[in-house]
């Protein structure tokens, strides 16, 4: 089975919400890791209805630091936890969503995360998000993918972080420039998921939808890639 993950920073769903709604639909994403989700007045509700734009459900995410992991019905649940990551007064508290899915007999633990614009915290939140969705991965004999909104762009110490531990996605089979910030013009690939061998990238890239309706959902691209367990390892 290919699984579509997707990531996407939707801004508190602060802007057009009906393009919001068309933008999540065309992702037709198996799991999607959300970053910017609502966490303040009436936020499981708001959460609820963003996942119900895509036909997903809620699987894991803590209020405080805005970030969650939304499953369709293609996979089956198994765990969803969050975790507040290191705090760094008096920075925005960050954290991670981790949901375990299964698909055909195949377990993926897949991360959400929203990385500070904090070069510091940046960098110990990178290291602590790995350990933290590996072990989750360990637990339950699933295969690791995190993905998110790393503030930082390729070849940077967080992203390097990363990338050293998982395989970024988008340059083993890219589809389009990767662009991923801001959503009007953008110039810069700050988005990103990344997976661990035993996944095999088929594609990673944008997602096709109305342009104009990707401008006027939120500030960012989202990210999708098609992952297939039943091919060989990544290929470098």
């Amino acid at each position: 089975m290919v699984l579509r993950i997707a990531s996407y920073n939707v801004r508190s769903m602060r802007d057009d919400i009906p393009a919001l709604e068309r933008v999540v639909a065309a992702l037709r994403a198996d799991v999607l890791c959300v970053q910017e989700a609502p966490r303040f007045l009436c936020w499981r509700r708001r959460r609820g209805r963003l996942a119900a734009f895509g036909g997903l459900s809620v699987a894991a995410g803590r209020r405080r630091g805005g970030v969650a992991v939304l499953t369709g019905p293609g996979v089956r649940l198994l765990h969803g936890e969050g975790h507040l990551l290191e705090s760094f007064f008096p920075l925005e508290r960050r954290a991670i969503a981790i949901a375990v899915v299964e698909a055909e007999g195949r377990r993926v633990a897949v991360g959400s995360i929203h990385l500070d614009l904090d070069e510091t915290a940046r960098r110990r939140h990178a290291g602590e998000a790995v350990r933290l969705l590996g072990e989750v991965a360990d637990r339950f004999g699933a295969l690791p993918v995190l993905a998110g909104d790393i503030n930082e762009q390729s070849g940077q110490p967080s992203w390097q972080h990363l990338a050293e531990r998982l395989t970024d996605c988008y340059p083993v089979s890219p589809r389009g420039d990767g662009f991923t910030f801001p959503a009007r013009g953008p110039h810069k690939r700050i988005d990103a998921i990344f997976a661990v061998a035993g996944l095999s990238v088929v594609s990673c890239g944008g997602v096709e939808a109305d342009p104009a309706d990707l401008v006027a959902a939120t500030d960012h691209l989202p990210v999708i890639a098609e992952l297939d367990h039943r091919l060989p390892g990544l290929q470098l």
